[in-house]
């Protein structure tokens, strides 16, 4: 059994920034009432017809092979965590493959829909592979163009303002016997009982089946397609849903309880940590986190004031901006820990 290393990072996040002050000239909100709610100042827009997410996800991944010191035909397996694909299917890690230029070699693409955990669930998929020596360079990447899928009215602005665009990848690959550095273990959770409190339930193909109460516009002619309809477009229905109180409310439970887990397990104790990466969901949410578990601010990472929540990219750049930073250097003990849509949450322990 092979031990597994995080060998490259890099990160990319857009030029265009967008304050909150910007989003005040199109929908009912305002800078105060943001930054009170979530900590966000500002966020980055990818550009419109130039940028997707296989795009930003490819500028975050040459900057980690490049870290890693090896070349992009030297990855072996693709991971690509993300909740906004460019197309419903196929899905963002062949789009990545051929935007690095590495298809003749066949190597396999793995897409992870596990939205704001999706990382940590991709890092644990590689981890594996690792370890057993199956291969010897992962690409992990973790994506997002939010921008082009919220609703930027004062219907929307619930969610609408908490979401930017950004990417994160990390090289993993074996760790040698005379290093510190090493993946200490990853620990995964879902419960789906309110799975349609934080979604993109339309379009989609469930018919309405988990969702009886709500009023899709669905004809009852077989024949008819049901997976877009005019009620849907009329109603604002084909954008994100968020209970925000009640994913708030489970958050702060499930992060600290997973955190702990991970540092139970190892045998190690908050007060051993070098850093905390949280995914960047809601900076209450890790200032509630910090107090439970008694750590110093200098122990707990944040960027969401600069670019709000970018799902499955968060935790890789707020990694890779903690390392160029020189916040973590290697050997350090850094925890990686995720809550969002699902529910699904995990935390991940390394040495850096």
């Amino acid at each position: 059994m092979y031990r597994s290393k995080i060998a490259g990072i890099g990160h990319y996040v857009p030029e265009r920034k967008v304050p909150n002050k910007e989003l005040e000239k199109i929908m009912d909100t305002s800078d105060e009432w943001i930054v009170e709610r979530t900590g966000i100042n500002e966020r980055r827009f990818g550009k419109r017809h130039e940028e997707n997410t296989t795009i930003l996800g490819a500028k975050a991944a040459r900057k980690a092979i490049a870290d890693a010191g090896i070349d992009a035909s030297d990855i072996d397996f693709i991971v690509f965590a993300t909740l906004s694909p460019d197309y419903f299917f196929p899905g963002c890690g062949v789009l990545l493959q051929r935007e690095l230029g590495i298809t003749s070699t066949e190597i396999g693409a793995l897409d992870v829909r596990n939205q704001c955990s999706g990382f940590i669930y991709g890092l644990s998929v590689a981890d594996q592979f690792i370890k057993t020596g199956h291969y010897k360079n992962i690409l992990l990447v973790g994506a997002e163009m939010h921008s082009m899928g919220l609703d930027f009215t004062t219907r929307g602005r619930n969610v609408s303002v908490i979401f930017g665009d950004g990417a994160g990848a990390v090289v993993l690959q074996p760790a040698s016997d005379v290093e510190p550095s090493e993946i200490l273990g990853t620990y995964l959770h879902a419960d789906g009982t309110h799975a349609e409190e934080l979604a993109f339930i339309s379009p989609g193909s469930h018919g309405g089946v988990h969702g009886q109460e709500v009023d899709f516009g669905f004809d009852d002619d077989m024949w008819k397609s049901i997976f877009v309809t005019q009620k849907m477009l009329d109603d604002g229905m084909l954008y994100p849903h968020m209970n925000g109180q009640l994913v708030f409310k489970t958050a702060v439970q499930k992060f600290p309880a997973v955190i702990m887990e991970a540092l139970e397990k190892a045998g190690k104790s908050p007060e051993d940590l070098k850093i905390l990466i949280p995914h960047q969901a809601n900076l209450r949410i890790s200032q509630f986190v910090q107090r439970r578990l008694g750590l110093k601010d200098e122990q707990v990472y944040s960027n969401i004031q600069k670019y709000g929540n970018t799902t499955a990219a968060s935790i890789p750049i707020a990694l890779s901006e903690a390392y160029q930073e020189g916040r973590i250097k290697r050997g350090d003990l850094v925890c990686l820990a995720a809550f969002g849509s699902g529910f699904t949450w995990g935390s991940a322990l390394l040495n850096w």
